[in-house]
């Protein structure tokens, strides 16, 4: 596994209670998008029993210039070092790894459909293809509970002004608890609403991430469908 030494150069609000973090890109460092990274403090002032290594997906693209994870603001020993810590201080980064990749062949669509800050291999996708101007067509499902609790949302809508290939779907399951308004859908990603938006519910690959249960009820209600297994791929998000 590839080790590298990479420094805390930013750190960001992306959504309520939802923080990105940016550090330098190791010279000659490549991955692709949709990959991930183990994180390591190098002797913090504080631990616990969690450990100081997380793994993160990496939420910037690969042509973006330093290197980005976000995640949700926990009480950890881990995620306090990391909010408090001076910049340029120092990290251990193994990595790339993970094979959530978006598919070679452009002529299938690629449904995305991420849940909370699962969105992070997908938002890197976005870019990504954004950048390159890639021929697939992509269809976004972005599920949260309200609108202030959705990282990178902004971002992701502006992006359909650039990408005539990309759609953002996003859903709240409470935008009633929110101050803001929402005209959206709303509810969980359901057939229904996959249907609505996809030309097609069986010519896609399937990409699904978040927390356990939602990654299973993904992979039940594709199955259900029709979706044969190797046109699904998922990743599980526990939440640390």
């Amino acid at each position: 596994m590839p080790l590298h030494e990479v420094s805390l150069s930013d750190r960001e609000t992306v959504a309520e209670g939802t923080m990105a973090f940016h550090f330098t890109k190791p010279a000659g460092f490549t991955h692709q998008a949709g990959q991930s990274m183990l994180v390591t403090l190098v002797n913090p002032p504080e631990t616990d029993a969690e450990g100081d290594s997380r793994t993160f997906t990496i939420a910037s693209a690969p042509g973006e210039p330093d290197l980005m994870i976000a995640t949700r603001v926990r009480d950890t020993s881990f995620k306090r070092v990391l909010r408090t810590a001076p910049l340029s201080t120092l990290l251990r980064m193994d990595g790339p790894n993970g094979q959530l990749v978006l598919h070679d062949d452009a002529s299938r669509a690629a449904a995305l459909i991420a849940g909370g800050i699962a969105i992070t291999p997908f938002r890197a996708m976005v870019v990504d293809a954004a950048h390159r101007r890639l021929p697939h067509r992509l269809y976004l499902f972005y599920s949260n509970r309200r609108p202030q609790d959705g990282a990178f949302l902004p971002e992701l809508q502006r992006l359909e002004e650039v990408n005539p290939s990309y759609r953002l779907i996003a859903t709240m399951t409470a935008p009633q608890k929110s101050t803001r308004a929402w005209a959206g859908e709303t509810g969980l990603v359901r057939r229904d609403m996959l249907e609505r938006h996809l030309p097609d519910l069986r010519s896609p690959i399937y990409y699904f991430a978040g927390p356990p249960a939602m990654t299973m009820a993904m992979q039940q209600m594709l199955e259900e469908i029709g979706i044969d297994g190797q046109a699904m791929r998922s990743e599980e998000f526990y939440g640390y």
